[in-house]
C-alpha cells in the first residue's frame, strides 16, 4: 500500500487550484480499520488515534463538542477537529472524538487516480437474511399509508435491514475502496463506532455546512432507481422530476429545512423547484439552499442538531413520525440516518446523513435502506426503492439480493 505524501494537518478552508495527482487517493489507500476516514466534495481526511472522546452526557451536543475542541487546544493541540458519528435518536450515545491527527487532501475528484477501478469483490457465500421480510415491511407501509388517510399524520421515512454474514472476516478497506470510487462526487465514510464496529458507507446528502458565515445545506427526497439502459435511464430522471407524489415528498423537507435555518440567517437562498443529483444507483430530487449566519456563534454541528431529524429521514410530524417508526420498524436504527462529519473550534464544519450505509462487525454486515412514505405511496413501490437502495453497498461486497 503507497505512503501517503505529506498533506496537511489541519482541515483546508479548499483545496489548491493544481491538486497534487495521489494526494486524496493516497489517503483513500492509507486508511486501515480503527482509523477515521471521510470524503467530501470539498475535501479528503484520514484521521487516527483520539485526542479524547466526545462524553455522553444530557448537555446539548454542541457544547460537549465545543468543551472537547476547547480542552485539546488547552492542553497544545494546534487545530482539534472533531470527527465521527451521531445516532438517529438524540438521546443515545454518539461516536465523536477529537482525533490525535488529522490529514487532509483536496476532494477524490481532483485527484485522477480516483478514476482507476478498485479490485473487484472475492467470491464470498454470503448468507442474507432480510430484517423485516418484504412483505412484513410492505403490511408496514400500508399500515402507515392508512393511518394518513385518516389524517393522523402525512409523512414517514421506514426502513427495513439486511443481515449479511461471511465465512470469513471482512476487508473492509476494501470495501470502502470500492464504495469511493464508484461514487467518488458524494460523501464517502469509515467510522469506528464501538469495538469491533465499523461505519461505512456512500451518502449522497449534505445535512449542512458551515464555512465562516456561508452555510450550505442539500436536502433529498423522492427517489427513482436509475436503468443500465441510457433512454430508459432518462426517462426516469424526467418522470422524476414531474412526479406530483415525490415534489410533495421533496417540498416538506425544503419546507422544513427553511423553517429550521431561518432563525440562525440572515438571509436564505431557496431555489423555486427542484433539480436532480445522481448516483450510481438512483436519481434524487435535490434542492441546494445557501444562507448567511446572522452571527458567527452557531457552529456546523449546531446548525446541523436544529435540522436534524428532516422529514428526509423521519417524517411529519416529527414526534408522530418517530412513534410510526418505533412501532414498525423492529430493529433499532443505531448510526442509520444519524449525522456523520467533521467540524473545527471555529464551528466550520460538513455533517452528511447517514444513509447508503452499513455497520461492520468481524464476519457481518447491517445494511439500511428506508423510504419515504406518504398518502399517495404504494408499498409494492417502497419496498422496490429499498431494494434499489441496498445496491449501493451491495456492489461494495458482492452480493446480490
Amino acid at each position: 500500500m503507497p505512503t501517503a505524501p505529506e498533506v496537511a494537518t489541519h482541515v483546508p478552508a479548499a483545496g489548491p487550484a493544481h491538486p497534487a495527482v495521489g494526494a486524496a487517493t493516497a489517503l483513500l489507500d492509507g486508511y486501515s480499520p480503527g482509523d477515521r476516514f471521510l470524503a467530501t466534495p470539498t475535501r479528503t481526511l484520514l484521521a487516527h488515534g483520539v485526542e479524547r472522546e466526545v462524553p455522553h452526557g444530557t448537555g446539548p451536543l454542541p457544547q460537549r463538542v465545543a468543551a472537547a475542541l476547547d480542552a485539546a487546544r488547552a492542553a497544545g493541540h494546534r487545530a482539534p477537529v472533531v470527527i465521527g458519528a451521531t445516532p438517529f435518536d438524540h438521546a443515545a450515545p454518539a461516536a465523536l472524538v477529537v482525533a490525535e491527527s488529522v490529514r487532509s487532501a483536496p476532494p477524490l475528484t481532483a485527484d485522477p487516480l480516483i478514476a482507476l477501478p478498485a479490485e473487484a469483490p472475492a467470491a464470498t457465500d454470503w448468507q442474507i437474511r432480510p430484517h423485516p421480510a418484504p412483505e412484513v415491511y410492505g403490511a408496514g407501509v400500508a399500515a402507515a399509508v392508512e393511518r394518513m388517510w385518516r389524517g393522523e399524520f402525512s409523512k414517514v421515512v421506514l426502513a427495513r435491514t439486511l443481515e449479511l454474514t461471511a465465512p470469513a472476516p471482512l476487508d473492509i478497506p476494501a470495501m470502502l475502496q470500492r464504495l469511493a470510487r464508484r461514487d467518488p462526487s458524494g460523501y464517502t465514510f469509515a467510522l469506528p463506532t464501538a469495538p469491533g464496529r465499523t461505519l461505512l458507507g456512500a451518502s449522497p446528502e449534505l445535512l449542512v455546512s458551515r464555512r465562516g458565515p456561508r452555510v450550505v445545506a442539500n436536502p433529498l427526497a423522492g427517489s427513482a432507481q436509475r436503468s443500465p439502459d441510457l433512454a430508459e435511464d432518462v426517462r426516469r430522471a424526467a418522470a422524476l422530476l414531474r412526479s406530483a407524489k415525490d415534489l410533495h415528498e421533496h417540498a416538506v423537507v425544503v419546507d422544513a429545512v427553511r423553517e429550521a435555518l431561518a432563525p440562525h440567517c440572515t438571509a436564505l437562498e431557496v431555489p423555486e423547484g427542484p433539480t436532480l443529483v445522481r448516483t450510481a444507483t438512483m436519481w434524487h430530487l435535490s434542492t441546494t439552499v445557501h444562507g448567511t449566519l446572522a452571527t458567527p456563534d452557531a457552529s456546523a454541528l449546531e446548525l446541523a442538531c436544529a435540522l436534524h431529524p428532516t422529514p428526509a429521514v423521519c417524517g411529519t410530524p416529527t414526534d408522530t413520525a418517530r412513534e410510526v417508526i418505533g412501532a414498525t420498524e423492529p430493529f433499532d436504527r443505531g448510526f442509520f440516518t444519524g449525522m456523520i462529519g467533521w467540524g473545527d473550534a471555529h464551528g466550520d464544519g460538513e455533517w452528511v446523513v447517514t444513509i447508503r450505509c452499513a455497520e461492520a462487525a468481524e464476519r457481518s454486515l447491517r445494511l439500511y435502506a428506508g423510504a419515504g412514505v406518504v398518502a399517495a405511496s404504494d408499498p409494492a413501490a417502497e419496498t422496490a426503492e429499498t431494494a434499489a437502495k441496498f445496491r449501493t453497498f451491495l456492489h461494495a461486497v458482492g452480493a446480490e439480493l
